[in-house]
């Protein structure tokens, strides 16, 4: 992993000449690329990038004919040596709680058999995962894969949505034992053309609450260790990373970026298959223009030279490393009189204090932690089993 690397951005909703350009590109730059929930297509591996395989709700590249998980497909993918990591997708920024879509007229005989589905037929991503529905459940699907792939570090990826759902997470694997090697935080703020517009303005919990957040539950709960954290959800620039890295996070993912540096020029017409700059189509005559290799040589130089920027801002703070960074590093000004610095305004947690039973400064999490196990992602509402339904 780089401190930037590229998210989710999957084959199929972008061009063939785009995911290996973005790949190769990754390569060239020694950073990671996601390849978003499309599956692990040959222009990835043709790019030969580090690769972070997505496995959402469709289960694409590893599901049977009837759209269930399959543990023979997953291996054979999961164990090539490009794949580095694997991710499970809960929910994204854009459109948390809603399945994605990808238009029959874009699902070519090669996406078709990428993903395992029928060609040129409407393909809907499940709202929810079909293998687990409780806390548990996913804790043992998280191991399932972790062992089927050889080992291989095994998250997940979600936008924050109601706090109980993620505490619950947190609860299950303090209970367990079974602990998830990552979580990738997605902030509402996350972007795409192809999402509902009121999904996009109004869903999800931004990415700076959701990182504290996040943070907060894994250090009370004794995991932060354990766990590292990835951010994405319109980071856009070196101070955007420092600035998320420094409220919790311990990489950022960017998708809009790369996406500029290919040659994107926000035409919003990435759903019809007639993106005017090669990359959001299927067309052959639309993504020729879009040449690998100097477009590969652009995400290199974006990554190298965002990194730089980066580095020359540790080196003005006094550190060496981002992961030196802390809350007391960001300043935020909340009027004409009053600056504050991030560690004053965001609540705290002490390593542990959940475990112990101390008090904690998070609403959050001091309302749930001990309305919630591992059997639900609801919490009790009572002393009794009863519990809210949403």
């Amino acid at each position: 992993m780089s401190i930037l690397n590229i998210s989710g951005t999957s084959f199929g909703s972008l061009s063939p000449n785009a995911i290996q350009a973005l790949s190769t590109g990754a390569k060239l730059g020694g950073f990671a690329h996601n390849t978003g929930e499309g599956s692990f297509s040959n222009y990835h591996q043709h790019g030969g990038g580090d690769t972070i395989w997505q496995i959402s709700t469709g289960y694409f590249g590893c599901r049977t004919k009837d759209g269930e998980f399959d543990s023979a497909a997953y291996k054979r993918r999961a164990k090539l040596p490009q794949v580095k990591m694997i991710e499970i997708k809960l929910s994204q920024g854009a459109k948390p709680g809603h399945g994605g879509m990808l238009l029959g007229s874009k699902v070519t005989l090669e996406i078709a058999e990428t993903r395992g589905v029928a060609p040129f037929e409407d393909v809907v991503s499940p709202h929810s995962h079909s293998a687990f529905s409780t806390p548990n459940e996913l804790l043992e699907f998280a191991d399932k894969l972790r062992v089927l792939s050889g080992g291989k570090p095994v998250g997940i990826k979600l936008c924050i949505g109601h706090p109980w759902e993620f505490v619950s997470v947190v609860k299950a694997m303090v209970e367990t034992g079974t602990v998830l090697d990552f979580i990738t935080v997605d902030g509402s703020e996350g972007g795409t053309g192809a999402a509902p517009v009121e999904f996009t303005d109004h869903i999800g919990s931004p990415l700076r609450d959701s990182v504290v957040f996040v943070d907060n539950a894994l250090k009370g709960a004794g995991l932060r260790d354990r766990v590292k954290v990835g951010a994405s959800g319109k980071i856009v620039s070196a101070y955007d990373i420092a600035r998320i890295c420094a409220l919790g996070a311990d990489w950022c993912n960017m998708a809009r970026p790369f996406m500029f540096s290919l040659g994107c020029i926000q035409a919003k017409d990435c759903a019809s298959g007639h993106c005017p700059t090669g990359i959001a189509t299927m067309d052959p005559k639309r993504y020729r223009a879009l040449d690998i290799k100097s477009r590969a040589s652009r995400v290199y130089n974006f990554q190298k030279n965002t990194r730089f920027a980066l580095k020359e801002l540790l080196e003005a703070t006094g550190i060496t490393h981002p992961n030196q960074l802390t809350r007391r590093h960001i300043v935020r000004r909340l009027s004409g009189s009053q600056i504050k610095l991030a560690d004053q305004i965001y609540p705290k947690v002490e390593p542990g204090a959940l475990i112990r039973g101390e008090e904690v400064e998070d609403p959050r999490l001091a309302s749930y932690w001990n309305r919630v196990n591992g059997s639900s992602f609801s919490p009790i509402t009572s002393d009794t089993t009863s519990r809210i339904t949403t």
